[in-house]
């Protein structure tokens, strides 16, 4: 058995592991079915980051994420009404696991561009964000527009580190 002292030394030693970084492309022709119309055009990308809190064992015991999303090339108005991600595979629709708070309005499209954050939203069950770390490409990030409800632009989730 280690002393308290050798294993605070080892953990000291340890090199730290970039936060999770994930993004989606974002596109109305990833929507399951694809967007025709007017929304058809637009397209985004969402950056999503995963903070995580682990015991001494290296477990998670707590994670959060933050969402940056930048949506251009829609129609000038365009809102954005919610936005989350889901659990499923690239071409089948799936269950939101994991939402932006995003509420009807408060994201408007303008010129057709815009962009928006949500921060520090608690991932629950914590072994939800086990799960994305170990396959992000079983889970999506998609908007839903007021034209399109079902949503309006997804795409799989990438991790980048």
């Amino acid at each position: 058995m280690f002393s308290p002292q050798v294993v605070v030394a080892r953990q000291r030693r340890r090199p730290r592991r970039p936060t999770p970084l994930f993004t989606a492309a974002l596109s109305p022709a990833n929507e399951v079915p694809a967007i025709a119309g007017a929304e058809a055009t637009g397209s985004g990308t969402a950056t999503v980051t995963i903070v995580t809190t682990k015991d001494a064992a290296g477990n998670v015991t707590a994670a959060t994420a933050t969402f940056v999303v930048n949506l251009s090339g829609f129609p000038a108005n365009t809102p954005i009404n919610i936005a989350h991600i889901h659990a499923a595979a690239s071409g089948v629709n799936g269950a939101v696991v994991i939402n932006s708070g995003l509420t009807a309005g408060q994201t408007v499209l303008t010129n057709g561009s815009g962009s928006f954050t949500a921060s520090n939203l608690v991932i629950t069950p914590v072994d939800l964000a086990n799960q994305i770390l170990a396959n992000p490409a079983g889970f999506y990030f998609n908007v839903h527009s007021t034209l399109n409800p079902g949503g309006v632009a997804r795409g799989q989730l990438v991790r980048q580190q």
